[in-house]
């Protein structure tokens, strides 16, 4: 008996230290996401209907579809009288239609995304309880910004996630880094890390590479929270040999930072190396993933939570102490 009680003891101990603290029950959170689809109700203005359904968007969408104008298509205020003819270019430009129908086999049915979409936004509401949501807004950009925000709206333009090797892509001479992310699976990531950046914004009293890597881990923490049965490749935006590459190899890069001295450099160039998307990280091999710094940020983030399970998500989100996180999060990568 003694033998089975030990069992069961190492077996309950494994449990526990294998639980993640992030998969927390959403189920009683009464939230529902329906995706509006701008994508397709402007393609179905005409010239012969144009006076009906301008109105008629600009009731349904409301400021979301002024801006979407005037910062997406730039085509101006609607209440402009040009606007109409302006928009009637825009509809009948043959790639603009050729996109169109490549949206409309592609995005048939949403119903798995949106379902994604909003199981992020009820662990968003687990967590922030008293924070809006955003309406979800489909759009098209002519392959413009992916994720356009405004106050009380996010919109998600599905041009930019038709896969990899869409021949769009390949004719606007894309790089593979980028098309790489521009793939279905990844709009519900994209959205909720859009609204996290907009909601908990870069303290830029702090702005060294060091600040901008734990931000940036944060952000990253923030997915692993939204999306707790999410791949990690999806949250970062690797592929995942290129995670492979980041854990055999992260004692290497960080030995790397701290012997160059360039944790507490305010150098933009450095920042910029480190940070923004790339194929690979310059400083590193070329056989890393572009912005390796993120990654480093992200791990110091986990291990400064690990160490402190008191302290929830919307402290860590608040707190815009840099240097403290990763003071008090112990990380030291070993070989």
């Amino acid at each position: 008996m003694s033998k089975v009680f030990s069992l069961l003891s190492l077996m309950l101990i494994l449990i526990c230290c294998q639980t993640n603290p992030l998969k927390v029950d959403v189920s009683g959170i009464d939230l529902t996401i329906t995706l509006k689809r701008l994508d397709q109700d402007i393609f179905k203005v005409t010239a012969d209907n144009m006076r009906l359904k301008i109105p008629e968007l600009q009731q349904k969408y409301g400021s979301f579809f002024d801006a979407y104008n005037l910062n997406v298509l730039a085509l101006g205020d609607p209440a402009d009288p040009m606007y109409a003819s302006y928009l009637n270019t825009f509809l009948k430009d043959s790639v603009r239609i050729a996109t169109g129908m490549k949206i409309d086999s592609a995005f048939k049915d949403l119903t798995v995304i949106q379902k994604q979409i909003e199981e992020g936004f009820r662990h968003y509401k687990y967590h922030f309880p008293d924070s809006k949501i955003p309406q979800v807004i489909t759009i098209v950009s002519g392959f413009n910004q992916s994720v356009v925000m405004t106050d009380d709206a996010i919109g998600i333009s599905l041009d930019n996630y038709l896969g990899a090797d869409c021949p769009f892509y390949k004719s606007l001479a894309l790089p593979a880094y980028k098309r790489e992310h521009m793939s279905a699976e990844k709009i519900p990531t994209d959205i909720l890390y859009a609204w996290g950046i907009s909601e908990f914004p870069f303290d830029e009293r702090n702005n060294n590479l060091l600040s901008q890597m734990v931000y940036q881990g944060k952000m990253i923490y923030f997915m692993d929270a939204m999306f707790p049965d999410q791949p990690d490749h999806l949250k970062i935006g690797y592929q995942p040999e290129k995670l492979e590459w980041c854990k055999k190899n992260e004692a290497a890069m960080w030995t790397y930072l701290i012997e160059h001295k360039l944790l507490f450099s305010s150098d933009r160039m450095n920042m910029i190396r480190l940070i923004n998307p790339a194929p690979f990280t310059s400083i590193f091999s070329a056989d890393s993933p572009g912005r390796a710094g993120i990654w480093i940020g992200w791990q110091i983030v986990k291990k400064y939570m690990k160490k402190n399970p008191r302290i929830t998500l919307p402290q860590l989100m608040a707190d815009n102490d840099y240097q403290k996180i990763l003071n008090e999060s112990g990380y030291l990568p070993e070989e």
